[in-house]
């Protein structure tokens, strides 16, 4: 057996895992999931919240943990078992706590994108006159965000820009959208 090898301790083996599974957290934490980067499937996608349950930042933190606690065990004077238990128990909480707490930040994620399909039934504003028969464009708020479509008048006559209009229903990529009041005008 080489020399090197001889002096291998158990708190050198605990923090070298410490150590890769730290090298890899830090990989991770800059290039993202390293199973997604890298085109590899694990099967267990965790279900609809979107977290993967062996999301490579909760491995990494799992490694890490395992050797951390490994090594303090066995400073604190345990056994190699004993500290292993330690480290298993240590990674296995850590890593849950930061695969909830990635849970939780998935969750909080949300779409600033408004389908069109939200836009049936809301008022909105004639901002480019719609001509008889033909498209003219209308704005209308969602929340925070404003969004402006083509549109069609329902009868075919022309609403003037500035009217508010109720939005009926969705054709293809435009609105098809009626007068709030009379503000219908008579073409020429």
């Amino acid at each position: 057996m080489p020399d090197f090898l001889s002096n291998i301790t158990p708190l050198i083996v605990f923090l070298s895992i410490a150590a890769v599974g730290f090298v890899f957290l830090l990989i991770s934490l800059v290039v993202g999931d390293l199973f997604d980067s890298l085109g590899l499937e694990t099967g267990l996608d965790g279900g609809a919240d979107g977290h993967a349950l062996l999301d490579s930042r909760v491995i990494s933190v799992f490694v890490t943990s395992f050797g951390g606690f490994g090594a303090i065990g066995i400073q604190a004077g345990l056994s190699i078992t004993a500290s292993s238990l330690l480290g298993l128990g240590g990674g296995i909480v850590l890593g849950g706590l930061v695969s909830l707490f990635a849970r939780f930040l998935y969750k909080q994620q949300s779409s600033s994108s408004v389908s069109t399909a939200q836009l049936v039934g809301r008022t909105a504003q004639v901002v480019v006159s719609i001509a008889p028969g033909s498209l003219g464009q209308v704005s209308c708020r969602v929340g925070e965000e404003r969004v402006e479509k083509l549109a069609r008048a329902r009868d075919n006559r022309e609403i003037k820009a500035g009217a508010t209009v109720r939005v009926e229903e969705v054709a293809g990529d435009s609105l098809i959208v009626s007068p709030e009041t009379d503000v219908y005008t008579r073409s020429k």
